[in-house]
């Protein structure tokens, strides 16, 4: 079956960094769009990356645009993303996902991995 796995999560300072990785399994990775959404307390899911599966284009929401980059590596299956200027309102649970190239939505999720940014 498919899964992914998400680590990389912590507790980091303001205006540090961190890398969060998604390694997928079960799937033909290459034919999936994958993403990174989070959600905080109280708030409801926000899709924060993605990337597709052709031609790797990407989306950032505008509160990450500039900080966030997201990767993948197809020999891998793996994707990433590289969280720079961390800030406080940074604070959720990432979830890394996947969609096939046909679907409309993202079924495939990991469990999820905490990520805190406080002094």
């Amino acid at each position: 079956q498919v899964q992914l796995v998400e680590s990389g999560g912590g507790l980091m300072q303001p205006g540090g960094s961190l890398r969060l990785s998604c390694a997928a399994s079960g799937l033909a990775f290459s034919n999936y769009d994958m993403g990174w959404f989070r959600q905080a307390p109280g708030k409801e899911r926000e899709r924060v990356a993605t990337v597709t599966w052709i031609n790797a284009n990407t989306y950032y929401a505008d509160s990450v645009k500039g900080r966030f980059t997201i990767s993948r590596d197809n020999a891998k299956n793996m994707v990433y993303l590289q969280m720079n200027t961390l800030k406080p309102e940074d604070t959720a649970v990432y979830y890394c996902a996947a969609r096939h190239s046909t679907a409309t939505r993202y079924n495939y999720w990991g469990q999820g991995t905490q990520v805190t940014v406080s002094s």
